[in-house]
């Protein structure tokens, strides 16, 4: 129960660090917890408001099961505002009778779908899952059962009492790390840094295969100094974490912003492999997102988009010098 009862049925939420006290009949942050007499309800429990298959590398995770599909579900909401969201409609500025209006979803037609589609993997995914958080964790507590693994694309901003019951159900998370600046999660998300730079630690430390996903914005986070802070800390929780630093098209509040120079993304590149990291990509665009080995440079995986042309990983390893290749591949 991710929640205490507080005096005059008020609660309070322990799902994500906002801690919302949240009187009776009101929402917290998120919109879809509500509280009933001092009773926190989800309104949005099995309502899928998107099912599809995926390539895995859409999430995107380049080094878990290449080349394999992701039967990919979201339910609304989220407890970030932030104004480049491309998925506002869903996350953000659904109207409430969305939630009255969608078929309910349950985790066992979910799973079962996984399954009929011959997905690897189910992502939780498109809003932020941490606010349907039930509907993810008895939906992933079954897949477990059945052999499908369970993958997170998360903003990372999660109590670590929520993360502790969602964890033993992971197998692969994306974590977004929108910026190294708390100033910009409090104007530009409404949130805050440190509990994600926690969420990612805490998954490294419990040996969930993570990578981290930075959209580059210009003259928000854009900063090559910023860059190298967040490749930096990549590196101290584990250099083998793959990066993909992602190219910024306008949307939602954010439309007077131009894209992202591929300058600008080429540089934060160059960093990146400076600071130390192994895998690097650059999302968005058609340039370096193929893996390539990291002790000889051997190319690896070939990709085009999100589909993979060639992968010549062998057993997890290189096959050329027989470096072992971080990710999940067998």
């Amino acid at each position: 129960m991710l929640y205490n009862r507080l005096e005059n049925n008020t609660v309070l939420c322990c799902l994500c660090p906002h801690a919302c006290k949240i009187a009776s009949g009101l929402a917290g942050i998120c919109r879809v917890r509500k509280n009933n007499n001092g009773v926190l309800n989800t309104l949005n429990y099995s309502k899928a408001v998107a099912q599809n298959i995926d390539p895995i590398e859409k999430k995107p995770l380049y080094h878990f099961f290449p080349a394999t599909k992701a039967y990919s579900v979201a339910a609304p909401g989220c407890n970030f505002k932030c104004g480049f969201c491309q998925n506002w409609q869903i996350s953000q500025d659904f109207q409430a009778d969305i939630l009255s209006l969608v078929s309910d979803v349950l985790p066992e037609h979910i799973v079962k779908c996984a399954k009929e589609e011959n997905c690897k993997s189910i992502a939780y995914t498109y809003t932020e899952p941490i606010v349907f958080f039930e509907y993810m964790y008895e939906t992933a507590k079954l897949a477990q059962e059945e052999g499908i693994k369970n993958v997170l694309i998360t903003n990372g901003f999660i109590t670590q009492e929520a993360l502790a019951q969602i964890i033993p159900y992971l197998d692969a998370v994306n974590v977004d790390l929108k910026s190294f600046n708390d100033d910009f999660y409090v104007k530009n998300c409404h949130g805050h840094l440190k509990p994600v730079l926690e969420t990612i630690k805490c998954l490294k430390e419990n040996n969930v295969w993570t990578e981290v996903t930075t959209l580059v914005i210009p003259k928000c986070n854009d900063s090559l100094e910023e860059l190298r802070q967040i490749a930096d800390f990549i590196v101290s929780i584990g250099k083998e974490i793959p990066w993909h630093i992602s190219r910024f098209h306008p949307e939602y509040h954010f439309t007077d912003y131009k894209a992202t120079s591929l300058d600008v993304l080429d540089d934060a590149f160059k960093q990146a492999k400076l600071s130390g990291l192994d895998y690097v990509y650059l999302g968005n665009t058609e340039n370096k997102n193929n893996t390539c080995c990291a002790a000889c440079n051997v190319l690896l995986v070939r990709r085009y988009g999100f589909n993979v042309a060639e992968n010549i990983i062998e057993n997890s390893h290189c096959p050329s010098c027989g470096k072992f290749i971080d990710g999940v591949f067998n």
